[in-house]
């Protein structure tokens, strides 16, 4: 068990301390090995809403767990979130350990039913990290995901696939969960070309218009991902087109599929490393989560009209 003590900013940047504490092992049955996850939370502050972070399936070794996403993490901690991360069986850090597990090795309908799992344990979680009791209002819950962890949160927030294996419908909304963020997620099935298209059929069969809760998609339009379809960058906007509202889009310029590099600080895979544009995604959504899960909070206004009024701005936002 680890603890550590980071520094996140709140909005006017100043520092605030971030108490980030993992694993907090959760025991699920029929699950390969247990879950674990990583709870970041504000050293003060009541109320605070609840954010659920789905790892993707990059290259890396740990980015792709509960020790990912710090860029992320301890901004959206710093401004009043108790940030969860599970280690989904996707996670390399877990192949030798269920590479023959049932749903191996892409474990799409688990991903999602970590989250609700977390969510059935958040008062064990609570009571786990220390000085968390008593500061989580578990009403105000988001869930957020970069990449496939995109795609698990979509399924989480609404979106139906059918099962390859069976051919059944699969709802795995969960109705706990009242906002999302989509990071560079998958788009629809029909215009699936690439390599990966047969590796991951239920790609092929994502229906997005069931997608009611809000949600913030957020794009790069240099996101060009040729290993599932030829479409181009407008392929991740798919969640925001196609769903039904209150969406809004946003749009970042120049971002590839790591945004800038969301997934670690320094990560050498990043394609587009962009510190300065991690940054403003980190407000931008915060900002967002605030003002869903916090109605007649101002922040999201805020932000969104910095944004647009800037001489140089980070990307664009539609909204419907």
């Amino acid at each position: 068990m680890s603890t550590s003590t980071v520094t996140g900013a709140d909005a006017s940047g100043s520092p605030v301390p971030v108490l980030s504490f993992g694993p907090v092992v959760l025991s699920v049955p029929g699950r390969p090995v247990d879950l674990q996850v990583r709870v970041s939370a504000p050293a003060t502050g009541t109320g605070l809403g609840v954010v659920l972070l789905s790892h993707g399936h990059g290259p890396s070794n740990n980015l792709s767990s509960l020790n990912g996403y710090a860029p992320l993490v301890d901004l959206w901690a710093a401004q009043g979130f108790v940030v969860v991360q599970p280690t989904h069986l996707t996670s390399r850090t877990l192949t030798h350990l269920v590479a023959d597990a049932p749903g191996a090795p892409f474990f799409w309908r688990s991903r999602s039913e970590d989250m609700s799992h977390i969510l059935d344990r958040l008062d064990v979680i609570e009571k786990a990290v220390p000085l968390l009791a008593g500061r989580i209002d578990p009403t105000k819950v988001a869930v957020a995901g970069h990449s496939f962890g995109g795609f698990t949160s979509s399924l989480l927030l609404g979106a139906r696939v059918t099962d390859p294996d069976d051919g059944g419908e699969v709802s795995l909304l969960d109705p706990r969960i009242k906002a999302g963020v989509l990071l560079a997620a998958p788009g629809r099935g029909d215009v699936l070309n690439g390599p990966m298209a047969d590796a991951l059929p239920v790609f092929r069969t994502i229906d997005f218009s069931t997608m009611t809760t809000p949600a913030l998609v957020v794009t790069g339009d240099k996101d060009d991902s040729r290993h599932f379809t030829d479409m181009g960058p407008d392929w991740h906007a798919d969640p925001y087109t196609l769903s039904p509202g209150p969406k809004t889009l946003l749009t970042l310029f120049g971002a590839e599929h790591g945004l800038g590099g969301i997934a670690g600080y320094d990560a050498a895979e990043t394609t587009d490393e962009n510190p300065e544009r991690v940054a403003a995604l980190a407000r931008l959504t915060s900002a967002y989560l605030r003002s869903r899960l916090h109605p007649g909070d101002p922040a999201w206004q805020t932000a969104y009209e910095a944004l647009t009024t800037a001489s140089d701005p980070v990307g664009r936002v539609e909204s419907k």
